[in-house]
Parts: C-alpha cells; sequence; structure tokens
C-alpha cells in the first residue's frame, strides 16, 4: 500500500507541471519529439527520487530535474557543450512587450493570423538565443517562475538569474531593433 501511496503522491504533485516540463524541454532541445523524451526521462528519474523530495515546490524540483536531464540528454546526443560569449551577443530591451503582444485574440482570422506570425516570430528569435538566456526567458515570461524558482532550477545564484534574463531580454529585443524600455 505505501508503493501506491508513493505513486498516487506523485501523481499529484509532478502530473500538474507536465506542461510546464514539456515547455522547458521543447525550448531547451529545439524538438517536440526530443522533448517527449527528455520529459519521459526526467519524470521516469523524478519518480525514482521522489522519496528523497520533502521540499514544498514541486514544480521547481521538477523543472530542475527536467533541465539536468535535458542537458544530458543533448550531450549524450547531439555533442552539446554550454558556450556562451556573453560580450559578443549585447544591446537592448525588454521581451515582455513582444511576449505580451502574441496574447490569443478574439478579434477574426485576419487579426488572429497575424498574431499567429508574431508568435512565430517570437519563436525563432527564442531559438537563436544561447541556452543560458533561453532557459531564464522560458522560466520567467512562458512559465511565470519567480526569480528565486529560477535559480533553484538552474542551480545559480539569485544575482545570476537576474543578470541572465537581462541579457537574455536585450538581446530579445536587439532581435526585433526595439528601444530598451526603462525600468
Amino acid at each position: 500500500m505505501a508503493v501506491q501511496d508513493h505513486a498516487q503522491r506523485f501523481e499529484e504533485l509532478a502530473l500538474p507541471h507536465l506542461d510546464a516540463a514539456y515547455n522547458l524541454a521543447r525550448w531547451l532541445t529545439r524538438n517536440d519529439h526530443d522533448a517527449n523524451d527528455v520529459v519521459q526521462e526526467a519524470y521516469m528519474r523524478a519518480f525514482r527520487f521522489f522519496g528523497g523530495f520533502h521540499g514544498d515546490n514541486a514544480r521547481s524540483w521538477l523543472l530542475a530535474i527536467v533541465r539536468n536531464t535535458c542537458y544530458t540528454w543533448l550531450q549524450q546526443n547531439r555533442g552539446w557543450h554550454a558556450n556562451t560569449s556573453l560580450d559578443e551577443l549585447l544591446d537592448a530591451g525588454t521581451a515582455d512587450a513582444v511576449l505580451a503582444s502574441v496574447e490569443p485574440s478574439e478579434e477574426g482570422p485576419e487579426r488572429h493570423l497575424l498574431r499567429e506570425d508574431d508568435r512565430a516570430l517570437v519563436n525563432r528569435a527564442l531559438e537563436q538565443l544561447p541556452e543560458e538566456f533561453r532557459e531564464v526567458l522560458v522560466l520567467k515570461e512562458l512559465e511565470d517562475l519567480s526569480y528565486r524558482e529560477i535559480a533553484a532550477v538552474t542551480g545559480v545564484p539569485l544575482g545570476t538569474v537576474m543578470s541572465r534574463l537581462s541579457r537574455a531580454r536585450k538581446l530579445l529585443c536587439q532581435h526585433f531593433k526595439t528601444p530598451v524600455p526603462e525600468s
């Protein structure tokens, strides 16, 4: 009966975050099929080590496992190595306005097509960001995690999260040639 309780508790805590897990994996692998594989592996790992989870934030815990599984998978399957030159990349503002402009609309098919085009442009811009910037932007803007939660997921200090997020926003806006909004 204890095994059944363990599995039921895991389902209650982990399954609500399946979409967020897939979303993160999709943005990191840049492939739907690979993201499915990564999420499946991550959930198997999470279940295996669920007995050691004693926290109150299953979402952050699970997304950290997805992130780590993703990078392990990328290394094993694509020979990926973290390599980002920050100084080559910068100069401009925030993704908030761009991402906000991609919200679905009920203004008719013409407006809907324009929004879909905007969404595709943002997706392409996000895919061009280096991994460390893309992951914090996805976690903040698309998954609505707090800075502290992002720090827990990525395993980096809070200041690094804020710095990466700022740089990610600047790079995204540079892609669209939009001015830097005042914070």
